[in-house]
């Protein structure tokens, strides 16, 4: 028996759309998980990132101090990184506040929408960036697949190919917005 991949899945600043993509590979995934072990994932327990990861699927953009943190040690760690969704590729519908100075931001979000309590927390909330990026903006990003979500077919064929030792043309399985 080959030994099996390491695989993780992040979520950044995104709806996590694209992991429901991911799970709806339904059965498909024991397959998968004849190849691959999840090592690290919103959808299980793991706490830190591993030292070693083959393929690491990120959602979302880098929108705080954590995201930018926590997406320059995973790429450190992980031998192919893979921006999934349109948010990871593009910063998408985050990206939709880099319009407004962050007081304004704050401001609406912790002030004007708040009934009790109006005022921005100090320690429950990360700092976010002046601007949100797409994750290639901030580290290598070696696969990019767009969709917002991403398929799971999509998915699936990405994850096949990279398990197969070949970088997916995803051209034709997925396209911006859809």
């Amino acid at each position: 028996m080959t030994q099996k991949l390491r695989m993780a899945t992040v979520w950044l600043d995104g709806c996590s759309g694209c992991h429901m993509s991911f799970l709806d590979i339904d059965e498909r995934i024991l397959a998968l998980a004849e190849s691959v072990d999840l090592v690290y994932s919103p959808l299980v327990d793991a706490k830190e990132f591993p030292e070693e990861v083959d393929i690491t699927l990120v959602e979302g953009a880098v929108a705080s101090v954590e995201d930018r943190e926590k997406i320059k040690k995973i790429r450190a760690h992980t031998k192919t990184l893979v921006s999934l969704g349109d948010c990871a590729v593009t910063a998408n519908v985050p990206s939709m506040r880099n319009a407004f100075r962050l007081d304004a931001v704050y401001g609406r979000a912790y002030r004007e929408n708040a009934t009790l309590n109006q005022q921005v927390p100090s320690q429950t909330i990360p700092k976010l960036l002046a601007k949100v990026r797409p994750v290639h903006e901030v580290v290598d990003v070696d696969v990019f697949v767009q969709g917002c979500p991403p398929s799971a077919d999509a998915i699936f064929f990405v994850l096949t190919e990279l398990v197969a030792g070949r970088k997916p043309e995803i051209s034709e399985v997925t396209r911006f917005g859809a």
